[in-house]
């Protein structure tokens, strides 16, 4: 199992801190960090800029958001980040949520599953520098009744393909990304509830008749070191009432309906029901304790090796954490004690 590092958005100076963490975790073996966009700083901008000051680490967008842009855009994109790092780039793509596809990107929330499908389709015809001809329910390429014409990629990738990672929280999604991609990216993900979506995940590589093998699952889990694992578990608290309680609206958060499906179905509720009452500190102190222990790393060395264990067991090959320490020099630190709890473990590739 190897480690990644989530550096999400960019705030103010806050770009300044997260290379200091890249490097950090570049020098310390991590093999990839992972910036995210919603409806501010965008991901690829960030991703070059931290791959002109890094030489080995790969660089993932987790995610670029398809409502936001064209396949053949996010080819583009793809291709020349990937010549620019030197063939570092892993390629993460979801379907936002309808909040933001609609609100922001101007773009129908509608059938995601074949939007997706049809979207991967056409960027890895792109990359292949195929004449790119496509005739789908969500995208037409050339449109038919003018001028265009169908074209290819017109300079030449360093690699025909850049591994594709989907962004899935629903059991269909999750059959889909076993299906067309090379690898998933997970959130709120508890060793002992990772199996049940390694099984949609295997069902999907099925129909390719392969297994998990060479599959990158990445469970994406909020770090803080501490011996008072209470207060270790309350910095993760707005995190995880965010996602549970206020990441999209009432009939559809795919985050509340995963909480549902880990067991958390009254917890769930209660959180959203007080995140939307726009009650936050009470909808944070709602959310239980097990729960935020189940989907993070908390504790000294010894707990987070014993954790490290499970999710390797559980089948993840890479954990993708998220330092939750108040300072950068606090966060570099909880790397450090994260490198040596791998090495204790014994589960590190």
């Amino acid at each position: 199992m190897r480690l990644g590092l989530n550096i999400g958005f960019v705030f103010g100076e806050e770009h300044l801190d997260h290379l200091k963490l890249v490097k950090e975790a570049e020098s310390l073996g991590f093999s990839v960090t992972w910036a995210a966009e919603a409806y501010g700083s965008d991901a690829a901008t960030l991703l070059t800029w931290i791959a002109a000051q890094t030489t080995t680490i790969d660089v993932g967008a987790a995610v670029f958001q398809i409502p936001a842009r064209t396949p053949a855009m996010t080819a583009m994109t793809a291709a020349t980040l990937d010549r620019l790092s030197g063939g570092r780039f892993r390629l993460g793509l979801g379907v936002s949520g309808p909040q933001v596809s609609e609100g922001w990107h101007g773009v129908r929330f509608d059938k995601p599953l074949a939007r997706t499908r049809e979207y991967v389709a056409i960027v890895n015809a792109a990359m292949r520098r195929e004449t790119v001809e496509f005739h789908g329910e969500h995208f037409t390429l050339p449109l038919p009744d003018g001028p265009g014409k169908a074209l290819k990629l017109s300079s030449r990738p360093l690699r025909d393909h850049v591994p594709v990672y989907l962004a899935a929280v629903g059991p269909k999604n999750l059959e889909l990304a076993g299906e067309i991609a090379d690898g998933w990216l997970g959130i709120l993900n508890d060793p002992a509830y990772l199996g049940e979506q390694l099984k949609h995940i295997a069902t999907g590589r099925q129909t390719r008749q392969l297994g998990l093998d060479g599959f990158d699952v990445v469970a994406s889990v909020p770090l803080m070191t501490g011996d008072d694992l209470d207060a270790a578990a309350d910095p993760i608290r707005g995190y995880a009432a965010l996602y549970i309680g206020g990441m999209g609206s009432r009939e559809k958060n795919f985050y509340n309906a995963l909480a549902v499906r880990m067991g958390y179905a009254d917890e769930a509720k209660q959180i959203q029901d007080l995140y939307l009452a726009k009650q936050h500190r009470d909808a944070m102190a709602a959310v239980p304790q097990g729960f935020i222990d189940g989907i993070s790393l908390l504790g000294g060395k010894e707990r987070m090796a014993e954790k490290l264990t499970a999710y390797a067991e559980a089948g993840t090959t890479t954990v993708a954490v998220t330092p939750f320490a108040p300072t950068v020099d606090q966060r570099i630190a909880d790397l450090r004690l994260l490198a040596e709890a791998l090495e204790l473990s014994g589960v590190g590739a």
